[in-house]
């Protein structure tokens, strides 16, 4: 066990043992609601399809590695583009970086199955490209990256700066529409770890969850919204740390502006 891993006593809480026929009764159980919401979860999802959509100024800029591009430019060629848009706090360091931005994004990993269905996946960054694409190649993500900073009253179009955001937008021809958007929990499809967590006995052991008396909620100690961090650094920045990774995040470790 790492410093910055966390292990369950041995002496904690645990369910009652019973005998496989009670077990599986009550496995069986649970199923018919999960199939259910698995159908409530499809149905909502072809409703989410119906949605009308709103027209986007295709023009609108972002900053990438080459420098200013337009939106329309960030679908890749693609028919979609799925945008996270990643909290941002200038001028911080690495360990003060958005926890829940540093959860979700270290999760999207493979991108081909989204090219498979024409979808274009990026981040637009909520503050200066050159730090943020520090962060970037810090935690050594492969996904496109962008500062939205110059356009985001634009992009937003009134919701609140600096919260994550992720919007999903199609083109026809030289025409941008936005079909969809969702934040604070909603960002959740990005992050495959709490849906696994869902699975084990004691969930993802937050203060928000509905667990027996003498379930861990360690997870409440850090940060009461998001307990994503671990001796004061996102999670999954100490593994970058122990590779020997600088997190210079200086303008001058990205090179550009």
């Amino acid at each position: 066990m790492r410093p910055h891993e966390r292990a369950v006593d041995d002496r904690t809480a645990l369910p009652p043992v019973v005998d496989r026929a009670t077990f599986d009764a009550g496995v069986g159980q649970l199923r018919s609601r999960e199939k259910a919401h698995s159908r409530e979860g499809d149905a909502i999802a072809a409703q989410r399809r119906r949605l009308p959509m709103v027209e986007v100024d295709a023009g609108l800029t972002v900053t990438g590695p080459d420098g200013p591009t337009t939106l329309l430019d960030a679908f890749e060629g693609r028919k979609q583009l799925l945008a996270y848009y990643f909290m941002w706090h200038a001028g911080h360091p690495a360990a003060d970086q958005c926890q829940g931005c540093t959860w979700c994004t270290t999760q999207v990993a493979e991108l081909a199955y989204l090219h498979s269905r024409d979808i274009t996946f990026a981040v637009f960054a909520q503050g200066p490209y050159a730090e943020s694409r520090g962060y970037h190649d810090f935690m050594g993500w492969t996904m496109p990256w962008y500062s939205a900073l110059d356009s985001i009253d634009g992009l937003l179009a009134g919701r609140n700066f600096n919260q994550m955001y992720l919007i999903s937008y199609v083109r026809q021809g030289d025409r941008v529409f936005e079909t969809y958007w969702t934040t604070m929990r909603g960002v959740e499809v990005m992050d495959n770890s709490c849906h696994l967590m869902d699975l084990t006995v004691y969930g993802r052991q937050e203060p928000y969850e509905d667990s027996p008396a003498g379930w861990p909620k360690q997870w409440a100690t850090e940060d009461p919204v998001l307990p994503k961090t671990i001796d004061g650094r996102p999670i999954a920045q100490w593994s970058r740390i122990e590779a020997g990774r600088d997190d210079d995040l200086s303008a001058s470790r990205a090179g550009t502006n």
